[in-house]
């Protein structure tokens, strides 16, 4: 997918804001639909393809977490929440419900266009044309195969298991690193491209995610597990 080419919705209730990002975000080439809330979201999402959604938090009547849980059953694209500056709470939430990545406001649009390109990339990168490989395109995660040429994660029975953006990143980075024990800075750099602090949860957040998808038994992971004091390992065997 062309970045420049990409379908991006904005859901927010303040009118000023919908308005700059879709002037911003329109000069640059992108196709930007605006939304003031779950029902008009949900309405563009009805009649036309989109790439990715930016959603803020803190709307009236449906607030963004609401609307990210009734989204991430039947959907996979990808999400950026818009929180308050300091709302950690909201943040660590929308991680676990699936969103793929979050920024503080007020908005700093030059960082908002670098985070909507790294996902753009990430999700052209997973798509079946640009998987050149021949082999090793299947990794098992318990029950689960990831299949790299379809940029799916498949059940036993062929059914697929929704992922996200930032979910299917890290288990290509996992199966591409298989008994390698992987620090919380090289899953970040190779599978969302950017750095963390020390107070970044989102990886632990992302895994704990995952291991309630794939696990028999979460709370004791047997796929990816836990290298105390260092990082994850993914250990099919």
């Amino acid at each position: 997918m062309d970045n420049q080419n990409a379908h991006i919705l904005v859901c927010d209730d303040e009118v000023d804001l919908r308005e700059m990002l879709q002037e911003y975000l329109g000069k640059r080439g992108y196709k930007v639909s605006g939304a003031a809330g779950g029902d008009a979201l949900r309405d563009i999402l009805a009649a036309t393809s989109v790439d990715l959604i930016i959603m803020d938090i803190n709307m009236p009547k449906e607030d963004g977490l609401s609307i990210l849980r009734s989204l991430r059953p039947e959907i996979a694209t990808p999400v950026i929440m818009l929180t308050a500056a300091g709302d950690v709470v909201d943040r660590i939430i929308g991680l676990e419900m699936g969103a793929d990545d979050y920024l503080g406001k007020p908005v700093d649009l030059r960082e908002l266009e670098a985070r909507i390109k790294a996902i753009l990339r990430r999700e052209s990168m997973s798509s079946p044309a640009k998987s050149g490989q021949a082999d090793g395109n299947h990794a098992r995660f318990g029950d689960f195969v990831l299949d790299k040429d379809a940029a799916k994660l498949l059940a036993a029975d062929g059914s697929e298991l929704q992922l996200t953006a930032m979910e299917y990143s890290l288990l290509k980075v996992f199966a591409e690193n298989r008994g390698r024990v992987l620090n919380r800075d090289q899953l970040l750099e190779q599978a969302h491209d950017r750095s963390w602090d020390p107070f970044d949860r989102s990886i632990d957040i992302r895994i704990s995610r995952l291991r309630r998808k794939l696990e028999a038994n979460p709370e004791k992971p047997e796929i990816i597990k836990t290298v105390r004091g260092i990082g994850y390992l993914y250990d099919p065997s």
